[in-house]
């Protein structure tokens, strides 16, 4: 059993998992990453146990110091970026400068974290009484279940992980499966970090064992805080159960991101930001580009643009230059397949669909098409407001296409599929740059720049069906993981009662100039 991967309650390996199940690598499926001990509800509540139980010595641990294990995670990080890196680009198959990407997108969240242990801020407020005292402190919620996705196996994780450490609170993770060796390799690095045995927990679970787990956590009352990334469906169950027990998890989900063209704008840099967007991670990012939306006066030249740009993109073994690489897992692939079923007779479709093979191969393919999943990457032109394509994320190499006149027009279209995750606008009007960013619903806006792209210093969320308005990174993301307690202080040596003994300065409201 020691080659197995096991989940991690209080720094002790969990042995005899209900059953195991291999990762393999995308890009080439006979290759088996790892194999991973899969384990029941019963170790996510002894995980939770396990976090409550340390959260109040780590919460005393004085911030910079909490900060001084930040910093030793950061500096372990960018020692091990290119191993790490190579892990992710195998075990999820994203290209290898993504990945290394990646990393260093948990070595910039440390770095902006690191300070944060001596910037916990409250503050202190006048009092409407003489001598007494008014004082704001943030103090951590205490223990905190992450459940993350494996599109982004690290990066995304660290966003709940490094923040929530450094506040003071303890943690209970559960990655994605098919992303576990690298989940692994990730909590190795936090342990060898000075992280102390049962303040970071692992859990290696399935889906229906892992909202069972949390359930039977939330009802002892272990958990107090949930940090969910995954699809909306899901986190609309997970949104419930929280709220059964008055909590507000932080959720970040899917999106069907909108891009607009206007008509002043400059093409070539929209067909760039659309090919990075649209077929970047093969479409796998809740950023990635759902729907192009280009002003009807330029969209014959942006197709034409668009078409040749995807036609040229290198794509295939993720290990070289490509663009993309293959679906995360078997069961993305089927769902991707599920989403080219969406694909009607009104519609233009740009290149060819489904897998990449023999029998339909892609010019200047990267590597063997038949040892991974790999699929083409499609253009699908004139699509409705009323297409299932149109208005639900596909999570795949797919690209929708279609027009509009006005620009209040373009903003509905954006906003009609209900999400609010990314936008993009191509102008070169500052007008209409700030009209788009003022009517989408989006909680990220880029202008000039693609709809995928992040900053460990700028809030990241959604709203609608993307999520329920929290943010991750930045000081934004404190608000997540910490709780505002206010305190007063009165030593004026009697009660003093606000709004009842407070001395009011009278006036003369009959004193005219003359």
């Amino acid at each position: 059993m020691s080659s197995v991967i096991l989940s991690v309650v209080a720094g002790e390996r969990v042995a005899n998992p209900v059953r195991t199940t291999p990762s393999t690598n995308p890009a080439n499926t006979a290759d088996v990453v790892g194999t991973i001990g899969v384990a029941g509800p019963d170790v996510f509540v002894r995980a939770a146990e396990a976090a409550r139980q340390a959260q109040a010595a780590w919460a005393a641990l004085p911030a910079p110091q909490r900060g001084q294990v930040i910093a030793n995670v950061g500096r372990l990080m960018t020692a091990n970026k290119d191993r790490l890196a190579a892990l992710v680009t195998r075990e999820i198959g994203k290209p290898l400068a993504e990945s290394l990407g990646e990393v260093q997108e948990i070595i910039d969240t440390c770095d902006f974290f690191i300070g944060e242990g001596r910037r916990l801020y409250g503050q202190t407020v006048p009092s409407e009484m003489s001598d007494k005292q008014l004082f704001t402190f943030r103090r951590p919620v205490g223990a905190v279940a992450v459940i993350s996705a494996g599109n982004f196996p690290v990066a995304v994780p660290s966003w709940y992980i490094v923040p929530a450490l450094l506040c003071g609170n303890t943690v209970v993770w559960k990655p994605a499966e098919y992303s576990a060796v690298v989940s692994d390799a990730f909590y190795e690095i936090f342990a060898h970090s000075g992280v102390p045995a049962g303040v970071f927990n692992l859990v290696y679970a399935d889906g229906p064992d892992t909202f069972a787990g949390l359930e039977q956590a939330l009802a002892a009352g272990l958990i107090d805080k949930v940090g969910f990334t995954g699809s909306s469906e899901v986190g609309t169950r997970i949104g419930e159960l929280c709220g059964r027990h008055l909590q507000t998890p932080c959720l970040e989900l899917g999106g069907k991101n909108p891009m607009v063209i206007t008509e002043d704008a400059d093409l070539d840099l929209a067909v760039e930001g659309a090919l990075f967007s649209g077929f970047g991670t093969a479409g796998q990012r809740c950023t990635s580009l759902g729907t192009v939306i280009v002003h009807e006066s330029v969209h014959d030249e942006f197709v034409t643009r668009f078409s040749a740009a995807v036609a040229a993109a290198a794509m295939g073994d993720p290990t070289q230059d490509v663009l993309f690489g293959p679906l995360l897992d078997e069961k993305f692939a089927a769902g991707f397949e599920k989403s080219l079923g969406w694909i009607a007779a009104h519609h233009t479709v740009i290149g060819a669909t489904g897998r990449v093979s023999a029998q339909s191969p892609r010019d200047g393919f990267v590597g063997d098409p038949a040892a991974g999943l790999f699929y083409h990457p499609v253009i699908v032109d004139g699509v409705r407001s009323d297409d299932e394509l149109f208005l639900t994320e596909t999570f795949g190499p797919v690209v929708g296409i279609t027009t509009y006149a006005g620009l209040d027009e373009a903003i509905a279209l954006g906003n009609k599929p209900g999400y609010g995750l990314s936008s993009s606008i191509y102008t070169t009007d500052p007008n209409k740059a700030f009209r788009f960013a003022q009517g989408i619903s989006a909680g990220m806006v880029s202008v000039n720049n693609s709809t995928s792209g992040a900053e460990a210093h700028l809030p990241f969320g959604g709203n609608g069906k993307s999520g329920n308005g929290s943010r991750q990174s930045g000081i934004w993301v404190l608000d997540q993981f910490t709780r505002w307690q206010s305190m007063n202080w009165d030593y004026s040596g009697k009660l003093q009662k606000a709004q009842m003994d407070t001395v009011t300065v009278e006036a003369d409201d009959t004193f005219r100039l003359p």
